[in-house]
């Protein structure tokens, strides 16, 4: 019987070759031994449409498209049509590194936890990479790791939210991606590490493309009130869920 992993990808007005270059690094992606992934793209509005004529023809592609509502609501809109017991998130403009849906799918079958996280360099517009400064030792995240770091340190988990890979079942229970303009990854990675243990992985999951077109790159994701707006509710989730509800087991404890 094959097993399936999801990747969820938001999109609006995406660079068309930037999206290439993601599938790519799909297609590219050698998984364990009766496993498959499906591409879920969700465009984000429905004047996005013609997205799907930039997609290439793949049976693993599912595509569609909703009411305009950010990144965190395409995401969950996605979630609602995921056919896998895994999801793991790529947005539009970055790329997978070579093994990394298959340590996912490896560190998830070792470990009872809910989440995986992996190394991840940014990719410059001249090709270049830069290392993310923070990254943790290779192995367990401890529940509640996450926020105690992101508290301590200026707002910056020492996981790269966009690295994730989930449990269906977790993401599902948490209710998705939060409904906020920005950092709805950095709110479902710490709400995830509030009620189950994760995972890192010191190799390289991820090329982060940094470009003067991407969102976190916007005036509008530094504005100071948004920022304190998007981090109290992160927090305040977080800290809910890791004091009102149990630690979370796969299997579910019963």
């Amino acid at each position: 019987m094959t097993r399936l992993i999801s990747i969820v990808t938001p999109v609006r007005q995406g660079v068309p070759e930037y999206l290439l270059k993601a599938y790519e690094s799909l297609a590219r992606q050698v998984l364990p031994n009766r496993w498959n992934w499906e591409w879920v793209v969700q465009a984000d509005g429905l004047d996005q449409l013609s997205i799907a004529e930039v997609l290439p023809q793949d049976d693993r592609i599912r595509f569609a498209a909703g009411r305009h509502g950010g990144p965190g609501v395409a995401r969950t809109l996605a979630l609602g049509r995921v056919n896998g017991e895994l999801v793991k998130v790529l947005d539009a403009d970055d790329q997978l590194a070579a093994g990394a849906l298959a340590r996912d799918i490896d560190a998830l079958k070792l470990y009872d936890i809910g989440w995986t996280t992996s190394r991840a360099v940014d990719l410059l517009p001249d090709g270049s990479t830069l290392e993310f400064d923070d990254n943790p030792s290779e192995g367990i995240v401890a529940r509640g790791r996450v926020l105690t770091h992101w508290l301590s340190h200026d707002y910056r988990a020492q996981v790269h939210p966009a690295t994730m890979c989930i449990r269906t079942q977790l993401a599902l229970a948490l209710g998705g991606w939060m409904g906020l303009p920005a950092s709805e990854d950095t709110g479902l990675l710490l709400a995830a590490n509030a009620v189950t243990d994760g995972y890192f992985s010191a190799t390289v999951g991820l090329l982060y493309r940094k470009w003067p077109g991407q969102a976190t790159a916007q005036a509008a994701h530094t504005d100071e009130d948004d920022l304190a707006a998007r981090r109290a509710v992160i927090h305040r989730r977080a800290v809910a869920l890791a004091r009102d509800f149990p630690h979370w087991h796969y299997p579910p404890s019963t």
